[in-house]
């Protein structure tokens, strides 16, 4: 099965049947907002130590956002994808860059994004694209929290032109649970992929940290419930350096939840593992970025 996006003709010079963005069956639904006249401040440009250079459009605005179960692929594999087929409808490219290049937390922070659960984005690793067809307008937006990927795409066309829909082959699956604590509900751990450590260091970054505010009201709805915070590392150096790392980097978050979160310390638990456990391959610099990681493991409750 094959989800596809129906993108609707606004120009006469565009053929009046819909065009698809095709999204793998493993694709499913968060968010689905359509205003019929709005306005959005689509990014342009990366940005440039002040702000994110934007231009305003107006018109029906559409967000909408997915979760795609990918395992290992890369946030590049998935955003490579989506980028081909929105060229290949006719859109001219804005925009394009991963997130460093874009301007990393100053980029994320100073453009739209839809609210977590429903979009996450890992400060280390997500990609942007705007593009415009005449007078529409399209954003997208991919990031990863493995083994998931979250995708955004936010459209802007005439108002009277056709809303975008989703045009399953068949009938779509029920979302059984959506955004990071129902991700930990039912995968049993989930990545803490927008904490910010140096290289080599044990120090968090000041934040703020979504999936943090996330976890901990997962953990304060419910005091019996328990996480063990593991840390990962790349496979550079020995392992009983990366190992000790990883715990340092895993007690670090621990102190963030109870001091800032209120989490009670009995309900985490910390370790390190190491290179032991990688989600992609060392052999790049986006692989080893991606281990590079905090993970929250559910434990029994008590």
């Amino acid at each position: 099965m094959i989800r596809t996006l129906a993108f609707c003709a606004a120009l006469a010079a565009v053929p009046a049947t819909a065009q698809e963005l095709a999204l793998p069956s493993e694709a499913r639904q968060l968010t689905n907002r359509v205003n019929p006249l709005d306005s959005y401040d689509v990014p342009i440009a990366v940005w440039d130590g002040t702000r994110v250079p934007t231009r305003e459009v107006q018109g029906r605005v559409v967000k909408q956002t997915w979760r795609i179960s990918v395992g290992s692929k890369t946030t590049l594999q998935v955003f490579a994808s989506l980028r081909d087929q929105i060229e290949a409808q006719g859109y001219d490219v804005l925009l394009d860059c991963p997130g460093e290049t874009c301007g990393g937390f100053d980029f994320r922070f100073g453009t739209e994004v839809v609210p977590s659960p429903d979009m996450y984005v890992s400060i280390r690793d997500y990609r942007f694209l705007s593009a415009n067809r005449g007078d529409d307008v399209l954003s997208l937006l991919v990031s990863r929290n493995p083994p998931d990927a979250y995708v955004q795409i936010i459209t802007v066309t005439s108002p009277d032109a056709e809303p975008l829909e989703v045009e399953p082959e068949s009938e779509p699956a029920t979302v059984e649970a959506s955004g990071l604590a129902g991700g930990l509900e039912v995968a049993g751990h989930m990545v803490l992929g927008d904490l910010e450590f140096e290289t080599g260091a044990d120090a968090l970054g000041t934040g703020p940290f979504a999936s943090l505010s996330v976890l901990a009201e997962w953990l304060n709805e419910e005091v019996t419930r328990r996480v063990a915070l593991v840390g990962h590392t790349d496979n550079i150096g020995v392992l009983e350096s990366n190992i000790s790392l990883g715990q340092r980097r895993a007690e670090a978050v621990k102190a963030r939840l109870v001091e800032e979160f209120g989490v009670t310390a009995d309900q985490l638990e910390t370790a390190g593992a190491g290179y032991l456990a990688p989600v992609a391959s060392n052999a790049t610099p986006e692989g080893r970025e991606a281990n590079r990681r905090v993970e929250a493991v559910v434990l029994p409750a008590r």
